[in-house]
C-alpha cells in the first residue's frame, strides 16, 4: 500500500509540473513589417528568402542561436533565430521549421518579419539585425488571473527578476539565459526565465530586459502569469513550473574550486543496512505518512482546479505595451486634471466635434499632450456603454488602433483620454483638394494595410472577436509618420470566440458604410466591417467622399461609379486626379477589385479580413471577379432633428472639420422621418403611364427575379425592414409619397423606401394578390383617380390592411407622422415617378 501511496504521489506530481503551454504553436505570434516594403513573386529577395529558410532547417546550432545571411545588397536578407535556452537541439529544430512555415504563410511578400513560438523567435529583414538592441515591435500574453497574494507576490518577482537578468546579461557570446524560482508566502511559487540574443553585451542584455519589464506593468503586474516578447530579449513567468526537463548543452563554465563535501543530513538518513537487513521498510515508514498527507493535498487541489476556470493567454499586441492595461481603476483620472489640462475646455483648445461630443487637445502637467473626448448629456450613453468603451480600448493594444490612456466619470461627466494623434484624421486630408496631394500613392496604399491590419486584429487576433461597425475615413487617424490608427470603438461589439455573427435592434453607424444586412435586418458579423473596409479604400484610391457624392456621368454614389468604370473597362479612370503622375498600376487596380468585393451584396462573397491582408501582400494570390455591388444608402452631414421613431438612422455630426482626435462614438439618433417643403402641384405624372413607357409589367418583374421572392416576403410580413436592396437591383421607379400632412409637406423617397412602402412591394403584392397566392395576400390594394391642386390627374394608392400583425405594424409604426399623431390608413398621392 505504501508503495501505491508513494507511486501516486510521484505521479501526481510529475503531471503537475508538466509545462502549462504543451504546443508552442498554439500562441504563435507575428508582426509583418508593412513599413519595409515587399518583394514580388519570382524576384531575387524571393531566392534569397528561400536559401535562408534551407539553412534555418538545416544548420545545427549547440546553443540555440542563428546568425544567416542570403545575396548581396540590395536583395540581401539577413536572418536571427533564437531558441529558448531550455530546449534540445531537435525540439529547437521543429519549432523552427513551424516558424519559417507560419511566417512564410502569414507575411508571404513582406520584407522584414518577426515570429514568436513558444519555443524559438525569428526574424528576417533587408538590413543589419546583428548586435541590434531593439524592442519593437512586441507582444505581451497574460494569463489573466490575479495573484492572490499581489504586492507580496510582485516582490518575490522583483528580487528574482533582478537577480535572474544579471546572470542571463552575463552569460557570454554563446547564451544569455536564466532560470529560477522564488517562494511567495508559504503556500505559493513564482517561476522565472528571461533569455537575451548572445549578440548584445551585458549592458545591453540588462537594459532590454529591464526596459520590457517596466514597458509591461499595467500588462503583467499582480497576474498569475506572463510572457512578454521583444525581438532582443524576452522573459516569461508563471505560478507553476514550465521550463522543460531535457538535457541542454551548457556554455563552458569558468574554473571553479571543487566543492565541499556535503554536510551531514540533519533530518532522516538512510544508514547502510548490515548484512540481510533491508532499508525499505524504514523507508516506507517514514515517506508513507508524509505522501499520503501529500496526496490529499495534491487530490484537493487537482479538485479545485478542475472547477477553475481553464487557463488562457490574452494576446495584447502591439509595438509598445507599456500602456496597456487592464483595470478599470487604473483608467480614472480626476475631473479637475481634465479641466487643467484644458484650460477649462476653452475654445481654443478644441479640434472638433462628432457625434456624440466634442474632443479638446490636452496637456498633461508632466508635458503629455493628449486627446480629450467629452461626451455631450445629451448623447444618451449610459455609463455601462461609456465603461464598456474604455475597457474595451485599453486592453487592445495594436499598432493601427488608437491607444486610450484613461477617462473620468464623474456626476454627468463622461471623458475619455486618448492618445494625441498629431496628423488629424485620414479624411482631413482626404476630401480637402488643397491637402490631398500630401498624401501620395505609397502613403494611400499604407494606410489601406495599416487600416486591414488593425480590423484584422480586431476580428481574429484579439481575446474577443470584435466588430467595429463604424469604420469610416474620420475614424482613421494619423501619427506622425501617417500610420493610421483605427479609433472610435464605442459601436464596437464583442463576440465569443465561437460566434460568427449577431443581430440587433438597434441599428448604429453611418450610412454609406453599412452593410446591406445591418441596415435592413440589424444582422453584422466581421463581414459588415469587410463592406466598410471595401467603401473606405474605394474613397482612398478615388479621392472621393462617398457621401454628397456627385458625378457628371449620371452615378449617384460612388459605388455605382466605380463599378461602372469597371463594367467598362476603365476602372484607372476613378484614381484620384492628383495621383496620376506617381501610383503603382498593379496596386491600383487591385485595391479596386478588393474594394469591390468588400461590397458585395452577399456577405458569403465578401472576402475576410485575414483574405484580404493576404490579397494586399501577395500578388501570387488571384482575385475572384466581382459582381455588382449591393445598394448604397446616402451619407449625410446634417445636424440633429429630435423626435420619436425607429432607432435607426444615419450618423450626425455638425459641419465643422473632423477633429485631429475626433474618436468618437459614433450612434444613431432615433429615427426622423426628413420632412422637407415641396410643391403639391407636380405635373401629371401617372404611374401606369411611366410604367407603359419603360415597358415594365408587374408579371414580368416577378418572374424575372423569382430569386427575389424571400426578400419580397420579407418586405411583405416587415415592411419596417424593406429590402432596399432589391429595389436598387430591379431599377423600379421611385415614388415620393405624402400622407395625412399638409400639401407641402411630404416623405422624401428614402423615408418612403424606409417604411417599406416602396412601388416594388405594391407590384408585388398586386401581382399575387391578382393570382390569389394566399400565402403573400396580406394587403388589399385599391387605386383611384385623384385630382391634385392644380395641374392634372395623379394616381393615388390606398393600403388597406388585413386582420393580423401586419395590420397592427402599419397602423402604429407606419402610419405615424413626424409629430407624433397617430393617423389613420389613407391615401398617398403619387408626386413622381422616376427610372
Amino acid at each position: 500500500m505504501a508503495k501505491f501511496l508513494l507511486f501516486t504521489y510521484l505521479l501526481l506530481l510529475s503531471l503537475l509540473v508538466i509545462p502549462t503551454l504543451a504546443v508552442y504553436l498554439n500562441n504563435f505570434q507575428h508582426d509583418c513589417v508593412m513599413s519595409a516594403g515587399n518583394f514580388t513573386a519570382n524576384s531575387t529577395y524571393k531566392a534569397n528568402l528561400n536559401r535562408i529558410s534551407s539553412q534555418l532547417t538545416s544548420t545545427n546550432s549547440t546553443f540555440g542561436f542563428y546568425n544567416l545571411s542570403a545575396g548581396e545588397n540590395p536583395n540581401k536578407i539577413n536572418a536571427i533565430a533564437l531558441c529558448r535556452g531550455d530546449v534540445d537541439q531537435d525540439e529547437c529544430t521543429n519549432c523552427l521549421n513551424e516558424t519559417v512555415f507560419e511566417l512564410r504563410n502569414r507575411c508571404p511578400f513582406s520584407k522584414e518579419v518577426i515570429g514568436w513560438s513558444d519555443f524559438c523567435t525569428l526574424r528576417y529583414a533587408n538590413r543589419v539585425l546583428f548586435g541590434e538592441n531593439e524592442d519593437s515591435p512586441g507582444t505581451c500574453l497574460l494569463y489573466p488571473v490575479d495573484a492572490p497574494n499581489a504586492d507580496q507576490f510582485n516582490q518575490a518577482l522583483g528580487d528574482l527578476f533582478t537577480n535572474l537578468s544579471t546572470q542571463a546579461a552575463s552569460g557570454g557570446s554563446l547564451r544569455k539565459y536564466a532560470a529560477g524560482k522564488s517562494r511567495v508566502g508559504s503556500f505559493q511559487t513564482v517561476y522565472l526565465m528571461l533569455q537575451c540574443t548572445p549578440d548584445l553585451s551585458q549592458q545591453e542584455c540588462e537594459d532590454c530586459l529591464t526596459k520590457a519589464k517596466d514597458g509591461v506593468g499595467g500588462c503583467c503586474l499582480g497576474k498569475m502569469g506572463c510572457r512578454v516578447l521583444r525581438p532582443s530579449c524576452f522573459f516569461r513567468f508563471e505560478s507553476n513550473p514550465f521550463e522543460k526537463n531535457t538535457s541542454v548543452p551548457l556554455p563552458p563554465p569558468p574554473p571553479s574550486p571543487p566543492p565541499p563535501p556535503p554536510p551531514a543530513s540533519a533530518g532522516v538518513t538512510f544508514a547502510t543496512a548490515g548484512k540481510g537487513q533491508k532499508s525499505w521498510p524504514i523507508v516506507v515508514s517514514v515517506l508513507a505518512p508524509v505522501a499520503g498527507s501529500v496526496l490529499l493535498l495534491v487530490l484537493a487541489c487537482c479538485l479545485l482546479k478542475r472547477r477553475a476556470k481553464k487557463k488562457k493567454y490574452d494576446a495584447i499586441q502591439g509595438d509598445n505595451a507599456a500602456n496597456d492595461i487592464t483595470t478599470i481603476e487604473s483608467l480614472q483620472y480626476d475631473f479637475s486634471t481634465i479641466q487643467s489640462a484644458t484650460n477649462n475646455f476653452a475654445d481654443q483648445n478644441k479640434l472638433g466635434e462628432g457625434g456624440f461630443g466634442e474632443v479638446y487637445k490636452g496637456t498633461l502637467s508632466n508635458g503629455q499632450e493628449i486627446a480629450i473626448k467629452r461626451l455631450s448629456r445629451g448623447s444618451g450613453q449610459g455609463a455601462e456603454e461609456f465603461k464598456n468603451e474604455a475597457v474595451l480600448v485599453a486592453k487592445l493594444q495594436h499598432r493601427n488602433l488608437v491607444r486610450v490612456l484613461g477617462f473620468c466619470l464623474e456626476g454627468e461627466e463622461k471623458i475619455l483620454i486618448y492618445e494625441f494623434v498629431p496628423n488629424k484624421s485620414l479624411d482631413y486630408f482626404l476630401f480637402d483638394p488643397a491637402k490631398q496631394g500630401e498624401l501620395d500613392w505609397s502613403r494611400r496604399y499604407k494606410i489601406i494595410g495599416g487600416a486591414a491590419r488593425g480590423i484584422l486584429y480586431l476580428h481574429e487576433d484579439s481575446r474577443f472577436r470584435i466588430i467595429h461597425r463604424d469604420l469610416k475615413a474620420s475614424n482613421i487617424l494619423l501619427d506622425g509618420d501617417m500610420t493610421p490608427k483605427i479609433s472610435d470603438f464605442g459601436l464596437a461589439r464583442i463576440f465569443g470566440v465561437d460566434q460568427t455573427q449577431a443581430t440587433t435592434r438597434r441599428v448604429v453607424g453611418t450610412y454609406g458604410y453599412m452593410s446591406p444586412e445591418y441596415v435592413m435586418h440589424g444582422q453584422f458579423s466581421v463581414k459588415s466591417d469587410a463592406y466598410s473596409f471595401g467603401v473606405l479604400v474605394l474613397e482612398i484610391v478615388s479621392g472621393k467622399r462617398n457621401s454628397n457624392f456627385y458625378q457628371t456621368d449620371g452615378a449617384k454614389d460612388l459605388i455605382s461609379y466605380v463599378w461602372k468604370h469597371w463594367k467598362d473597362g476603365t476602372p484607372l479612370e476613378v484614381l484620384d486626379p492628383t495621383l496620376r503622375d506617381s501610383y503603382s498600376r498593379n496596386e491600383v487596380m487591385r485595391c479596386i477589385q478588393i474594394g469591390l468585393l468588400c461590397v458585395q451584396e452577399d456577405p458569403i462573397d465578401r472576402p475576410t479580413m485575414a483574405t484580404i491582408v493576404l490579397m494586399l501582400n501577395s500578388y501570387s494570390v488571384s482575385l475572384p471577379m466581382p459582381n455588382e455591388p449591393a445598394f448604397y444608402l446616402h451619407s449625410r452631414t446634417e445636424g440633429r432633428v429630435p423626435g420619436k421613431g425607429l432607432e435607426s438612422d444615419q450618423s450626425t455630426s455638425q459641419s465643422m472639420p473632423r477633429s485631429v482626435n475626433e474618436a468618437s462614438i459614433t450612434e444613431l439618433d432615433p429615427r426622423t422621418d426628413n420632412l422637407k417643403k415641396r410643391s403639391a402641384a407636380m405635373g401629371t405624372n401617372d404611374m401606369s403611364q411611366n410604367l407603359k413607357k419603360k415597358k415594365i409589367k408587374t408579371e414580368d418583374i416577378v418572374r424575372n427575379y423569382r430569386s427575389r421572392v424571400k426578400q419580397i416576403e420579407s418586405c411583405l410580413k416587415d415592411p419596417v425592414q424593406a429590402p432596399l436592396n432589391v429595389v436598387k437591383s430591379l431599377r423600379v421607379p421611385r415614388v415620393a409619397c405624402g400622407c395625412g400632412g399638409s400639401s407641402q409637406t411630404i416623405w422624401d423617397e428614402e423615408g418612403f423606401e424606409k417604411f417599406g412602402l416602396h412601388p416594388l412591394c405594391v407590384l408585388a403584392i398586386d401581382y399575387f394578390n391578382k393570382k390569389n397566392d394566399t400565402k403573400y395576400k396580406f394587403l388589399k390594394i385599391k387605386k383611384a383617380k385623384y385630382r391634385s391642386s392644380g395641374s392634372g390627374y395623379t394616381y393615388c394608392i390606398t393600403f388597406q390592411a388585413r386582420q393580423g400583425v401586419l395590420a397592427r405594424i402599419y397602423q402604429t409604426r407606419v402610419w405615424k407622422a413626424h409629430s407624433g399623431v397617430e393617423i389613420e390608413p389613407c391615401s398617398c398621392e403619387l408626386m413622381k415617378a422616376n427610372a
